[in-house]
């Protein structure tokens, strides 16, 4: 069995974010509505998820199921680095099981590639540091 395709469509490069640690930034420029790539990592139930997220500083599981998710943790994808904006350039969407990352607006090369998170399981604890005009102020 070979190696599995490369899922990144698009150069992604990571680095310290003014957001949070370290994010995921453009290495070219991205047009609209493309897909930048994936994040891919290990399937597990949403329960030994919640379990594991107990343990752990950084986070990075995507519920991709009412019964699974993936914890990109050990992924070498650089888009798990991906950090929250209220303010987005970036849409996550799930996918046949794959979690994937689409540009909503063109994106510049240096720009940090930011994603919405909607609900987690910070349930609002989390204080929002991106910074945008709009910034609900929480996760």
């Amino acid at each position: 069995m070979g190696t599995p395709a490369n899922p990144q469509k698009y150069v992604v490069h990571n680095a310290p974010s003014q957001i949070d640690g370290t994010g995921a930034f453009a290495g070219e420029a991205i047009p609209a509505r493309r897909k930048i790539g994936e994040i891919r990592g290990e399937t597990i139930s949403v329960h030994e998820a919640w379990e594991r997220v107990k343990h752990v500083e950084r986070i990075m599981m995507i519920e991709i199921s009412p019964r699974r998710a993936v914890d990109a943790s050990r992924s070498s994808d650089p888009l798990r680095f991906t950090n929250h904006s209220c303010t987005p350039n970036a849409v996550l969407r799930i996918r046949q099981g794959r979690i994937e990352i689409y540009a909503m607006r063109d994106i510049s090369p240096g720009e940090e590639i930011t994603c919405n998170y909607g609900e987690t399981h910070h349930e609002g604890g989390m204080r929002c540091q991106c910074g945008a005009p709009n910034c609900v102020g929480k996760l």
